[in-house]
């Protein structure tokens, strides 16, 4: 969770992981900063995904786009500003959790 990203970020291992292959992906050029001290990232590509919050019988799924990124890290995606959009969650950074509205009440 990073609030304080305007990006949703996946890392290259995560998507091979997943079995999906780069050929996936859409071409984009983009650059961005922060995410490695002091050195831009580039972007691979974009994909968008399902993702899904909840139990079977209380959940929300929203398709999020991803920048994919080529370097390390001990995280499978980085979720930013754009995904708290669009589930309308809350984050709680104590907890490590989320909050969101699902059709039959709080997701967390």
């Amino acid at each position: 969770m990073d609030g304080g990203s305007g990006l949703n970020i996946m890392y290259a291992d995560t998507l091979k992981g997943m079995g999906i292959p780069m050929s996936k992906l859409s071409e984009r050029s983009m650059q961005f900063h922060g995410v490695v001290p002091g050195q831009k990232a580039k972007s691979l590509g974009q994909i968008a995904l399902d993702v899904v919050f909840g139990s079977d019988k209380n959940f929300r799924k929203e398709k999020l786009t991803f920048e994919v990124v080529d370097f390390q890290s001990a995280y499978h995606a980085i979720l930013g500003r754009p995904a708290y959009a669009r589930f309308m969650a809350r984050p709680c950074y104590v907890y490590l959790k989320l909050k969101m509205p699902g059709p039959k009440g709080v997701i967390t």
